[in-house]
């Protein structure tokens, strides 16, 4: 197998080469180029055609925002940004860009070294195999349209996503109205970063979405997003509610907090009152929960193939009859409805 090209744009010279050292020990990279700014960047990539792009969002001359916007439209290429703990990284993915990692602040070449080898690295693999057409891919319904009233108001809708996620969750999310009932949401993502997606996805939704907390109820009108880091989040019932629970752990399927976690959670507190949807990511996690799901009674819901940035998760899961109905992104919401008013 050819090793994968990749490109790495960083105005800072010690950093950069930093990642071009680190990124060449691995036999299955092969660094083509590096570029200080978005003009040389678009140099190297006519030039070198790479598989792969690293992008630091802070950088001379352009941002790395503002490129990504001019670029992916002419050459959809696979990004992986570099960013600082800001929000800015959002508006990177809303750009086209396939994933992120958060930059280290490293007090030492080992802390670096780490860094490339268990988050850089893996996130560069991944966005080799991205479908690049389908990040855009994205139909949004007018916020104004108006969905069918739910009837029942002590029902669960349980999300989980990866790589892809923020903007496929974001793009479900917003055709909700605010009756919908209380949702608990997994989406992999660095620690910090859960709570600057909260709060964007809390100013574009027409309900509260906050990132979760130990005991808070999970309601209708409110999304509760796990946060990043090193704790699972769990559904509890009590009494006639639902509440959160936010508990350390060892990492399941390679991520913490796990889909597969708050899903087999959600089978055990909710059972036939819960409805759970599996969105694009690499891997597996999330789609044993689903099933777990799907076994206690609950509806479950896949996005398809074309149009998954990666079908990996909803994949496993379908695989696995874990998944009831697949379909595309843009009919996810419809879907929902659906169900939640047959149930």
């Amino acid at each position: 197998m050819l090793p994968i090209k990749v490109l790495v744009v960083e105005d800072s010279i010690v950093f950069r080469e930093l990642l071009v050292q680190n990124l060449s020990r691995d036999p299955a990279i092969r660094v083509v180029g590096t570029a200080r700014d978005p003009y040389e960047a678009r140099d190297a990539i006519l030039a070198l055609k790479p598989d792969v792009m690293t992008l630091d969002v802070e950088l001379p001359r352009m941002n790395g925002i503002e490129f990504l916007r001019k670029l992916i439209p002419q050459y959809p290429l696979p990004v992986v940004v570099i960013s600082s703990l800001s929000d800015k990284v959002f508006d990177a993915m809303s750009a086209g860009a396939v994933d992120f990692v958060a930059k280290p602040a490293v007090s030492s070449r080992k802390q670096l070294e780490d860094f490339i080898k268990n988050e850089l690295l893996v996130k560069i693999k991944i966005a080799s195999g991205a479908k690049i057409g389908n990040i855009k891919r994205t139909v949004m319904m007018n916020q104004e349209e108006q969905r069918p009233s739910v009837k029942r108001g002590n029902l669960i809708v349980a999300i989980g996503a990866s790589t892809g996620g923020t903007e496929a969750t974001s793009a479900v999310v917003r055709q909700y109205g605010p009756d919908i009932p209380g949702i608990v949401c997994v989406q992999h993502m660095p620690p910090g970063f859960t709570q600057m997606y909260a709060k964007r996805l809390d100013n574009e939704c027409r309900f509260q979405v906050k990132e979760a907390e130990t005991g808070d109820r999970v309601l209708p009108g409110r999304m509760l997003i796990a946060p990043g880091g090193d704790r699972h989040m769990h559904l509890v019932k009590v009494g006639t509610g639902y509440q959160v629970e936010i508990k350390a752990g060892p990492k399941v399927n390679g991520h913490c907090p796990s889909v597969d976690v708050l899903f087999d959670s959600v089978a055990k507190a909710a059972g036939a009152d819960a409805l759970g949807i599996i969105l694009t990511g690499m891997g597996g996690d999330g789609a044993k929960g689903l099933l777990a799901m799907r076994k206690a009674g609950a509806r479950t819901i896949g996005q398809d193939e074309s149009t998954c940035v990666v079908y990996g998760m909803p994949k496993v899961a379908y695989d696995l009859g874990a998944v009831e109905y697949q379909e595309k992104l843009s009919d996810i919401a419809g879907r929902t409805y659906a169900l939640l008013n047959k149930m």
